[in-house]
């Protein structure tokens, strides 16, 4: 079974490891089950001496992987090309110059309105 870098579906299925139920098979006398990419680094993280379910991390590494993980979720983002950003940024001016527009004729006419009843 080949791997891609980062995936957990399987070639064969598509389902993540272990859901197309072929971790319930056992295998052939003689023959040692191949273990999945989650499992060796569960192995691997067994031998670790840390306490906790993923063991303690420096507070200058919890600041590292917060910012690669922000690199890595900006990286996904769908940047809007120069015309969409000033085609979309022309559309909030106006709606707040209208919004604006509406309000402060409300505040004019209530305005007004107090005047006469209040004198």
């Amino acid at each position: 079974m080949t791997e891609t870098t980062g995936s957990t579906a399987t070639p064969e299925s598509g389902n993540p490891e272990g859901a197309d139920g072929a971790a319930g098979t056992t295998p052939a006398e003689g023959e040692e089950k191949a273990l999945s990419r989650r499992e060796r680094k569960r192995a691997a993280r067994a031998g670790d001496k840390k306490s906790g379910k993923r063991g303690k991390m420096g507070p200058f590494a919890r600041i590292g992987l917060f910012y690669r993980q922000i690199i890595a979720e900006l990286r996904k983002v769908v940047w809007p090309s120069r015309s969409e950003l000033t085609q979309y940024t022309t559309v909030v001016v106006v709606f707040v110059v209208v919004v604006m527009a509406f309000v402060a004729g409300l505040d004019y006419g209530l305005s007004k309105l107090s005047l006469l009843i209040f004198g």
